[in-house]
């Protein structure tokens, strides 16, 4: 009889450790959740690795408090492909996906700090900065009046730049009460201010603050990283340069012009223009040189 206490005890024991677990999803699964219209918890994992293990057994620990407090869905994926859309540096990851939107967890390995992060975090933090808007969000000219900006240049052609979206995300999270951190589309609406700011590759990344500019250049990118940098490491690691003014409204105008018209039509009739007016110019100039050696003839004739 005391037997069958014990094992019944166990079994009861193992239920309950199995019943709290996080619910495993593959791929499939996984980008279903995402595309709906809840928020999802999820902790990317991989076989040997012990600190996956103790991630594991720490969000198994608060799943509850996070589906109570955040109203979202907590599941784990193992050995996921997807990873390596949201962060460069694999597994383990855990990321906080608000409606769609991913935010990865940047901290020690501890519950309540979890919680107390993702709960913080609720709203994407990140501003969308374009042509339009950014000097008057940014106030970058004339002495950065708004704050500091810590500003992330990306494109849709750039692999990268969409690996660090939810690297992004956590940057801006942390550091949102200190400094702007800030999204600039480079060649969509943001090509001006890419150029303004001579960013001629994605993702790149300038640190403004009080009328100077700093580049990141680090090829390091994780938000440790990121946010050391704009807490101080752009003392050290770069040179200020002096914020250039905002371009005129006829260079602005220009550009935009010649943008539209390239998408529109391509670039085959801006080349044959170029030609057309090249030979043009060719054909001036060799005038010009005609006209200057027979000059010397025609003043002997008048002599």
């Amino acid at each position: 009889m005391f037997f069958c206490k014990i094992i019944i005890t166990l079994w009861l024991g193992i239920i309950a450790v199995h019943c709290s677990g996080i619910e495993r999803v593959d791929d499939t699964d996984l980008i279903h959740i995402l595309t709906g219209e809840g928020d999802v918890v999820a902790l990317f994992t991989k076989a040997n690795c012990a600190e996956c293990v103790e991630y594991e057994e720490i969000l198994a620990n608060v799943q509850e408090e996070l589906k109570q407090t955040l109203g979202a869905s907590v599941v784990q994926a193992h050995d996921s492909n997807l990873i390596h859309i949201y962060d460069p540096s694999r597994e383990p990851a855990l990321l906080y996906f608000r409606r769609g939107i991913p935010i990865l967890y940047n901290g020690d390995i501890n519950g309540e700090e979890i919680l107390h992060f993702f709960n913080d975090n609720r709203e994407p933090a990140v501003k969308e900065l374009s042509d339009e808007n950014f000097e008057h969000l940014t106030q970058a000219s004339t002495g950065a009046t708004t704050g500091d900006w810590f500003i992330f240049f990306n494109s849709a052609e750039c692999v990268l730049c969409q690996r660090l979206y939810a690297v992004w995300e956590s940057v801006g999270g942390k550091l949102k009460r200190k400094i702007n951190v800030a999204r600039v589309n480079a060649l969509g609406a943001g090509v001006s201010t890419a150029k303004r700011f001579k960013v001629l590759e994605t993702p790149g990344f300038i640190f403004l603050r009080q009328g100077k500019l700093y580049r990141y250049t680090l090829k390091e990118y994780t938000a440790k990283s990121f946010i050391d940098f704009a807490e101080g490491g752009y003392l050290k690691n770069t040179h200020p340069e002096i914020v250039p003014s905002p371009a005129s409204l006829m260079d602005e105008l220009s550009a935009k012009q010649i943008i539209e018209y390239v998408n529109s039509y391509g670039v085959l009739p801006l080349a044959f223009v170029g030609a057309f007016a090249f030979i043009v110019l060719l054909y001036i100039l060799k005038s010009i040189l005609k006209s200057t050696q027979k000059s010397p003839k025609a003043q002997k004739k008048d002599k």
